[in-house]
């Protein structure tokens, strides 16, 4: 049967189109791009980590996370007893689930090496064993780094630079004391890209009014980070946050309008080579303003 010719343009004219996803929209947490207009930071806007390759990460904290809609970054290391405790370390099959799963993979260095002075010439070969696993296990090389035990050195920001890091977490330290749990917000303006602090770091005496207290100050162009380890974490009972926990504080921030992103994902929100000409100066500063409190 023929068709007539506006009968047939009429079809094409409204049938759906398809438009192909890009890989920025399918993971906006990979490769940032300086090229491109960012989007205003807004209020209520939470990096979620988790570090150490936890298998509570992958048991419990992946199926909540998706529940809720939250992205999240997970710090890779095969420190510890990585090797032959299963029970409490997730397997790279795993890992790579939470990879297909849309999460972002980041790197904590392969034997959760502490970034300082003496250990800074073994800082590559740490980086790159966990890219060469990652790439083994088609997860895309990390562009977001985390300082083991939250350690830090100025030597270490030009070897993540050319390593290829976009975004590093470090701990709220020297601002606050690792054993308060507490931190300060990010400040794009002034934090380098590659020494954004934590806000809060959950311990297992943390309250929901902890968790509150970091999220809150995620307003007026500054972010708020939140460094977890296991949930539960058995082998570091120090950094545990209980499971139920857990739960009232993701259940808190998705009843309380915030959301919840990757550290890579900044990449839509911050020009990772917009560098601070003094990247210690703003670290200085808020010293100077806690001592004068």
């Amino acid at each position: 049967m023929k068709i007539p010719i506006l009968t047939a343009l009429l079809i094409l004219l409204f049938l759906p189109v398809s438009v192909p996803c890009t890989a920025q929209e399918s993971h906006p947490a990979v490769e940032g791009s300086t090229h491109r207009s960012l989007q205003p930071v807004p209020d209520k806007l939470v990096v979620l980590t988790f570090d150490d390759s936890v298998a509570s990460l992958h048991t419990n904290v992946r199926p909540l996370l998706k529940r809720f809609g939250f992205s999240a970054t997970f710090f890779i290391t095969e420190g510890f007893s990585f090797a032959t405790n299963k029970t409490d370390y997730m397997t790279w099959d795993q890992i790579a689930e939470l990879h297909r799963d849309g999460f972002e993979i980041g790197n904590h260095t392969q034997s959760h090496m502490g970034v300082g002075a003496d250990t800074l010439g073994r800082l590559r070969n740490e980086v790159t064993y966990i890219n060469q696993r990652c790439a083994e296990h088609g997860i895309p090389k990390p562009v977001s780094f985390a300082y083991p035990g939250n350690s830090i050195h100025p030597g270490a920001l030009p070897i993540l630079r050319e390593l290829g890091f976009k975004f590093a977490r470090r701990g709220a330290q020297p601002e606050f004391a690792y054993e308060t749990g507490r931190g300060i917000p990010y400040e794009p303006r002034g934090d380098h890209p590659l020494l954004i602090p934590t806000t809060g770091d959950a311990r297992p005496t943390w309250t929901l009014e902890n968790l509150k207290q970091a999220a809150v100050q995620a307003r007026d162009g500054r972010i708020a980070v939140l460094q977890f380890h296991g949930v539960p974490d058995h082998e570091h009972p120090w950094v545990n946050t209980p499971l139920e926990r857990f739960v009232e504080y993701l259940t808190w921030l998705k009843s309380n309008g915030y959301q919840c992103i990757a550290l890579g994902d900044l990449a839509r929100f911050v020009d990772p080579d917009d560098l601070p000409a003094e990247p210690w100066r703003i670290i200085e500063h808020r010293q100077a303003e806690l001592r004068a409190k």
